[in-house]
């Protein structure tokens, strides 16, 4: 099989860049893997609430995870950090969108907000292994 390299898209709000890219998951065909890096490039110190999460398949089916949290998570990123977190979703077409927010905390001014994750186009392992063989 080919090397995949994942092609990121990128979303930057208030100083905040939410990137995010397909993961090939070896062996599973009805699932979809996505990486996700938050980077705090704004002034100050930010707290990450949570995400809000929606996969829409091709065939008009919706898929929202369960967990808001990273993990259980509630993470704090000072300035010029980042955080990468990879999941997967259940997919049971051949092409869907990723798309939702992160909720935020700004620690200066205590304003919490979400920020936009950018949509990502996924395609299932199965069209992927096609591709690339």
């Amino acid at each position: 099989m080919t090397d995949f390299e994942p092609d990121y898209v990128t979303l930057t709000t208030d100083g905040i860049a939410v990137s995010a890219c397909q993961a090939l998951l070896e062996d599973e065909n009805d699932v979809c893997g996505y990486l996700l890096k938050i980077e705090n490039n704004s002034a100050g110190k930010i707290q990450i609430l949570g995400k809000d999460l929606n996969l829409t398949d091709d065939k008009g089916n919706s898929y929202v995870p369960s967990e808001p949290t990273f993990d259980g998570e509630i993470l704090e990123l000072n300035p010029g950090e980042y955080f990468e977190f990879e999941d997967f979703m259940p997919m049971f077409s051949s092409c869907a969108v990723l798309y939702g927010t992160c909720r935020i905390v700004e620690e200066t001014t205590n304003r919490i907000h979400d920020i936009k994750i950018p949509v990502l186009q996924l395609v299932s392992n199965i069209c992927s292994s096609a591709v690339l063989n």
